[in-house]
């Protein structure tokens, strides 16, 4: 059982070891990948495709409709019968028999049929035409709009993925610094200057340390999971960034603040003009509409043949006066759609305002919070370098010193949690003001 249990790890070690293969990467790497695989991108390119089509079908109130039908029959019919030899153009003084006309033979007709119908006036097609136009314009800032939001995203998934690395690091120099105290007190034990309760305090440390550690490498492998997503990248390796997480120094653009020509608020614009073209659309549906029509006819007795023609023009008003209350709880809808939308977006607006503000606000708290955990790593580090030298003199509590070295580790993770909070809060300001 033991020699199976050794075959198969000698076997699966190799792909352990490549799935864990580190791959360096840039941020502008990252973002280029993922703007060109990223699946909700290509699903919103996929949604301008269908309004595109919406609209084209709105085509069919300017062009033409054409068609092309090919019937066959055969009967005794007298009605049908003798028309058909009128259409053929086959009858004979010897068709007006009154029993030929009452008893007719079987007879064959074949008819080929080209039909034409124009529409000329057709109000409510025109506003329908412009709504979907309304919806395309909507659509395709919505789809820039989320190349933004999913830049955004790779962005703060990349910072997250620097933030993990910066934790690995920051655990890593801990784990070392309780080994090498472990040691020492250790050392400090077997001369009697420790009791046993400090060196298995010193110990407890160096788990913990080591826990922590091994769920900070966990966390660098989540992250590089969800950048690789974000990327729809399946290549299995370990992302690892060029960079290392530091204080961004990006200057905000000042010419992004008209929160109205946001690309976002400009599609809700176009979407409430969308319903209004809409609502005045089945207003229109109560006007008559004017179509032109035509037909070219070709008759034989014998299929594929045409002995006979024949064609028909002409045009038509037609004026629906009433359908039941169809139409009235349509136009009461599209109404009714039309002012929700109106509120939707001055409710958007007003939204997005609110949030810009807030993320002003947001960014300036953690400018201030990032000069104070600075200022909180520098001391407890020079706290931590004083209890040490004295620890190695004997005139230190350990659980001071322990206390201390952990507080060092928890500020230098506090600081930079805050500088990715403040990237961040740079990055996501810039997304809502440009």
């Amino acid at each position: 059982m033991r020699q199976i249990v050794f075959i198969i790890l000698v076997l699966t070690t190799p792909f352990l070891a490549l799935s864990q293969n580190v791959v360096l990467v840039t941020k502008e790497e990252v973002v280029a990948k993922a703007i060109e695989n990223n699946n909700s991108i290509k699903i919103s390119k996929q949604d301008i495709f269908s309004a595109k089509g919406d609209f084209n079908q709105t085509n069919a109130i300017l062009l033409p409709n054409i068609s092309i039908s090919h019937t066959a029959i055969a009967t005794t019919n007298p009605l049908m019968a003798f028309g058909s030899k009128l259409n053929q153009g086959i009858l004979t003084a010897n068709d007006f028999n009154p029993t030929l006309l009452n008893n007719p033979s079987q007879i064959e007709n074949y008819a080929t049929t080209i039909e034409v119908q124009q529409p000329l006036i057709n109000l409510d097609g025109l506003y329908q035409r412009k709504a979907a136009k309304a919806k395309l314009k909507a659509t395709t800032l919505l789809s820039e709009r989320t190349e933004d939001y999913i830049v955004l995203e790779v962005e703060k998934a990349y910072m997250q993925l620097q933030l993990a690395y910066r934790a690995v690091n920051v655990l890593e120099k801990a784990l070392e610094a309780a080994m090498e105290n472990n040691t020492l007190a250790k050392n400090s034990f077997e001369q009697g200057y420790l009791q046993r309760a400090d060196v298995l305090a010193m110990e407890v440390r160096v788990t913990e340390v080591k826990n922590n550690l091994q769920s900070a490498k966990s966390n660098v492998e989540n992250a590089s999971d969800y950048l690789s997503f974000l990327m729809d990248d399946n290549g299995g390796g370990i992302l690892q960034p060029l960079d290392s997480l530091s204080i961004s120094t990006n200057s905000l653009k000042k010419e992004y603040v008209v929160l109205e020509e946001r690309l976002d608020v400009k599609a809700m614009e176009h979407g409430t003009d969308a319903y209004a073209k809409m609502y005045k659309a089945d207003k229109m549906a109560f006007l008559p509409r004017l179509n032109a029509f035509g037909s070219y006819e070709l008759y034989d007795d014998e299929i594929f043949k045409a002995d006979a023609s024949g064609y028909l023009f002409g045009a038509q008003l037609r004026w629906d006066i009433f359908q039941g209350s169809k139409r009235i709880g349509k136009a009461q809808k599209s109404k009714a759609e039309y002012e929700k939308s109106k509120l939707q977006y001055k409710q958007y607006v007003s939204q997005s305002n609110l949030e810009l503000n807030k993320a002003k606000r947001q960014l300036l708290d953690y400018k201030n919070k990032l000069e104070l955990t600075k200022l909180a790593v520098n001391q407890s580090k020079e706290s931590l370098r004083i209890r040490t030298n004295r620890f190695k003199e004997g005139l230190e509590k350990t659980s001071d010193l322990l206390l201390t070295e952990t507080q060092y580790a928890q500020k230098q993770l506090e600081y930079y949690q805050t500088v990715f909070e403040h990237n961040y809060a740079q990055a996501y300001l810039e997304f809502l003001m440009k």
